[in-house]
């Protein structure tokens, strides 16, 4: 991890450096997630049903062109899923991510602001996380952890996609989807398990 942190603040850096006659800005961005899990076994795959949770952005936007820049950043971004939904009651399971992302980002300029889409890759560490149940049964919250032989990997590898408007303020509304590459089963499962985030958010860059 220390790795992997240590070559996104590299990027940082290179980024910043090739990007410094353009003008590098700043931003922040928050809003709601809509993850859920997809399952596979090789013969079957499925999707949970969507729970709700929260990311918070901070990023630095470095143009390359007047249309083009890399938009590297770090992100708290909360996943799961909801696991059971039924008569016995409702099973969520809810997991925090620090992310880090490194997304190529076209703008179109339109009505005094941009439009922009966007792509790339993601590295992700899971900090916590946690399922809780409500139901006829009562109510009931555990934590798990992370690693090869806990819940869930603790390490997972993703691309993010991402689309919206900036107005000429600054004033950002966008709307994102990140999906998880890596396995985040742990190494005793038979089955395959990755991680998919529909997002929606408001954000300010400067």
């Amino acid at each position: 991890m220390k790795k992997l942190i240590l070559s996104a603040v590299a990027v940082l850096f290179t980024v910043g450096a090739f990007a410094q006659t353009q003008g590098i800005g700043y931003g922040i961005k928050a809003g709601v997630n809509l993850p859920t899990y997809h399952f596979s076994d090789g013969n079957y795959s499925d999707d949970t049903e969507a729970s709700t949770n929260f990311h918070i952005t901070g990023f630095m936007d470095a143009p390359i062109s007047p249309m083009f820049s890399i938009q590297p950043g770090i992100s708290l971004q909360g996943k799961g899923a909801k696991l059971m939904d039924n008569d016995l009651g409702t099973l969520t399971q809810n997991t925090m991510w620090i992310e880090i992302p490194v997304n190529a980002v076209v703008k179109f300029p339109a009505g005094g602001g941009n439009f922009f889409l966007g792509a790339g890759p993601y590295a992700a560490f899971g900090i916590s996380g946690k399922n809780s149940y409500k139901g006829d049964w009562g109510e009931d919250e555990t934590d798990f952890d992370f690693g090869k032989d806990a819940t869930q990997k603790g390490t997972e590898f993703g691309v993010n996609l991402m689309a919206g408007y900036q107005l000429s303020s600054g004033l950002t509304l966008g709307a994102g989807y990140g999906m998880g590459l890596s396995d985040i089963a742990p190494d005793i499962a038979d089955y395959k398990q990755n991680n998919r985030v529909l997002s929606f958010s408001v954000g300010f860059a400067l």
